[in-house]
């Protein structure tokens, strides 16, 4: 007669087996765009000096209404910028805005520190050199440039020969070559705002507003 009796394993009610819940997934977090926030820093400090450099303003005194401009928008403003863009991976973007957010405070720095302590007859060369080498930068920052769209071409390449004018006219003492520099610099000031409208009204509308090309 066959036993009746059960194992213990048998005896055991079954249990499912059944895969742990996922964890809960946290959303990702969306990143503001700093990018127009850097331009619109940079465009209007450089719109504010650029009025100086080109003779636009011929009293010199009014000058220093630049110096809490370059320090505190085109300058940390912008260096804000250019540390967000680092945050989002973009390597163009935060060497761009760092740089030239640095470079605005600088020149807060030596406008207000420095030239009073060089010689009046050779402030110039210490000044023409110092735009020298941020043409230079902005040189190779145009060629990279390149690969972005028609608008930032035009911004960095004018940058570039505003840069290029400055210096020359202060290496030269030459009054027209720095208004031409300060004409360019306006225009460059007017692509940098264009630009960061283009971009912010594109984050806001959440569609092409204005063409970059």
């Amino acid at each position: 007669m066959p036993s009746s009796t059960l194992t213990p394993a048998q005896a055991a009610p079954a249990v499912a087996a059944t895969a742990p819940a996922p964890a809960p997934v946290a959303p990702a977090v969306r990143l503001a765009n700093p990018g127009p926030l850097g331009l619109a820093a940079f465009a209007l400090t450089t719109f504010v000096l650029s009025l100086f450099n080109s003779g636009l303003v011929s009293n010199a005194a009014l000058s220093a209404v630049v110096l809490p401009l370059a320090l505190f928008y085109g300058g940390l403003a912008q260096f804000a910028a250019g540390l967000l863009e680092f945050r989002r991976g973009n390597t163009f973007g935060t060497t761009a805005f760092v740089s030239y957010g640095a470079f605005w405070m600088s020149f807060a720095a030596y406008v207000k520190f420095v030239v009073p302590t060089l010689p009046a007859d050779q402030a110039h060369v210490a000044t023409g050199w110092f735009l020298v080498a941020w043409f230079i930068f902005t040189a190779y920052m145009s060629v990279a440039a390149m690969k972005l769209d028609v608008a930032h071409r035009v911004l960095f390449v004018s940058l570039a020969l505003t840069f290029l004018f400055l210096a020359l006219g202060d290496l030269a003492q030459n009054t027209a070559l720095g208004h031409t520099g300060g004409f360019l610099g306006l225009f460059t000031a007017f692509v940098a705002w264009y630009i960061s409208f283009a971009v912010v009204a594109k984050e806001t509308w959440g569609r092409d507003v204005a063409p970059l090309g």
